[in-house]
């Protein structure tokens, strides 16, 4: 009798499917955030395994800047299609139409002002759990959470006081008002999620691989040059003194336009990728990131306001 060894992507797989049918047989109403990155689609493929043949026990909502990269829109609803799945897209537009985002100035990063949006949404629908592809080795607030992280009945999370978490005995309970938000690959490096990713064979949006791109030189960033939104605007415009060039880039994360920086690389398929993601030296959010930069508690901060 031949013994089958599982491998540690199966292991990972495996409990993030658990993670997922705890979260489905727990909340009442949850839903799971997708915005067509590599973390959202390795989410969607492991409920596939979880759920499938049945249509999913939850929504696939999306919280749109309004400057996101066309091609990822694109991808998002062509996939969202493809799998039969209810998407749900709420846009900072609407919340700055009603008051409640207000920016600085029109060129102000946006990426801070989702946690507005994302709270309207969860009291709009109810939700009582937000299912996010948040990963523990993102960023160093991201690896204080538990797998079901507790958020109170503003929306906030306090890392000091947080509900203890044995092993794989997951506690999903919130009162009316409260939340969980639940990270099912936190415990996946940047690395699994490649290696996931090439093992299921998973289409990616074109902006993942390298390719030449006009991009601007600035303060060490690299910055995507004139890139056209749905509504015909034309953002992240050289200022004086600057000049476009084209360079072979990639991303590693994809977000809103104004934060989000390609890296150079050659890499233009998974497998390269993988070879590539095993010999940097940066992080994925330190190498991409603009709006993390700002401080060393940025993301902490942001989460203590409702982010994801």
């Amino acid at each position: 009798m031949t013994k089958k060894t599982l491998s540690h992507l199966d292991w990972l797989e495996a409990e993030a499917i658990h993670i997922l049918r705890e979260v489905a047989g727990q909340c009442s109403n949850p839903v799971l955030l997708f915005s067509g990155g590599k973390d959202s689609l390795c989410i969607v493929r492991l409920a596939e395994k979880a759920f499938r043949p049945g249509r999913f026990p939850f929504p696939l909502m999306h919280i749109d800047t309004g400057h996101n990269y066309q091609e990822v829109i694109d991808f998002r609803d062509r996939r969202v299609a493809e799998i039969g799945e209810r998407l749900i897209v709420r846009s900072l537009e609407d919340s700055m139409a009603r008051g409640t985002i207000v920016l600085k100035h029109p060129d102000e990063p946006r990426n801070k002002h989702q946690s507005v949006t994302l709270l309207e949404a969860i009291e709009e629908f109810g939700f009582d759990c937000c299912i996010g592809g948040a990963r523990r080795d993102e960023e160093k607030a991201r690896a204080k959470e538990r797998i079901m992280s507790f958020r109170d009945e503003f929306g906030q999370w306090d890392p000091k006081n947080q509900r203890p978490e044995l092993w794989n005995l997951y506690n999903a309970r919130s009162h009316k008002g409260e939340n969980i938000r639940a990270f099912p690959i936190s415990n996946w490096t940047e690395m699994d999620v490649w290696q996931y990713i090439e093992r299921e064979q998973l289409e990616l949006p074109s902006i993942y691989f390298a390719h030449q791109r006009d991009v601007i030189l600035r303060n060490g960033d690299i910055i995507p040059a004139n890139v056209p939104l749905a509504s015909g605007e034309i953002i992240n415009k050289p200022k004086a003194g600057e000049q476009i060039v084209s360079k072979q880039v990639r991303f590693r994360t994809v977000g809103d336009i104004t934060c989000t920086a390609p890296v150079y690389s050659d890499a233009d398929t998974t497998a390269k990728i993988v070879i590539e993601t095993a010999t940097t030296t940066i992080t994925e959010r330190g190498a991409t990131r603009l709006d993390d930069q700002t401080s060393d508690a940025s993301m902490e901060l942001r989460k203590k306001e409702g982010y994801f």
